[in-house]
């Protein structure tokens, strides 16, 4: 079993640092008054400095079932399994396999 997903030019795909968000005075003034409310002199740490946020685009996984003679199309199999399923779209057009599985 093959799972993929289509890539899109528009997608978002990014990494922020803990530490940069909780230094953003927009965000930690945020953080303070849901969660801090009414008191006062709060500070936001982290104890992992490179802990990360990840942002992107939620995507719509897709299977198919591939022989294991083709093992080594795997790709081009994804691809045409997506033209055929008219899953590609414009400015949608990449393929990124998630898993492989095998039985």
């Amino acid at each position: 079993m093959v799972t993929y997903k289509i890539l899109c030019k528009a997608d978002l795909n990014k990494e922020i640092k803990v530490e940069e968000l909780l230094a953003n005075e927009k965000i930690a003034k945020i953080i303070k008054s849901e969660y801090a409310k009414g008191f006062r002199n709060i500070v936001l740490l982290s104890d992992n400095k490179e802990a990360k946020i990840k942002l992107e685009t939620l995507k719509d996984l897709h299977t198919f079932e591939v022989d294991k003679n083709d093992f080594a199309d795997i790709l081009v199999l994804a691809e045409e399994h997506a033209t055929l399923n008219k899953l590609i779209k414009k400015d949608c057009e990449r393929i990124e396999l998630m898993d492989i599985e095998t039985v």
